[in-house]
């Protein structure tokens, strides 16, 4: 059964989508994950897990990235970053709308 959570976890994904075009809303989700996911259900908490190490690992990349910019490979790397965040947010979501626990939420993939 969905509770009040659902809508915040889907807040979360939203924002980090939106942070790819306006940046800090990734923060403020990471920082939403952190907050509610004591509170939530076990199944929901799955999706604060995986939204929580998709924050850190995404800014594992983006360091990484900005290292390797200097060496030309690091803007490859930002595109896989890209496509990964953008993968993991639309799973996640899927999983959410299907009221499904995240199956792997500590997994670096998808």
């Amino acid at each position: 059964m969905p509770s009040k959570d659902s809508d915040k976890i889907q807040i979360v994904y939203i924002l980090y989508l939106l942070g790819l075009v306006i940046g800090i809303t990734g923060i403020v989700g990471v920082m939403m994950a952190y907050i509610y996911k004591g509170d939530a259900p076990e199944w929901e908490q799955t999706h604060y897990r995986f939204q929580i190490r998709t924050f850190w690992i995404g800014l594992l990349f983006m360091v990484v990235g900005g290292i390797l910019t200097f060496v030309g490979i690091g803007v490859l790397l930002y595109f896989a970053w890209l496509i990964w965040l953008i993968v993991r947010c639309v799973k996640g979501m899927k999983y959410l709308s299907n009221k499904q626990a995240v199956p792997e939420p500590g997994t670096w993939m998808f």
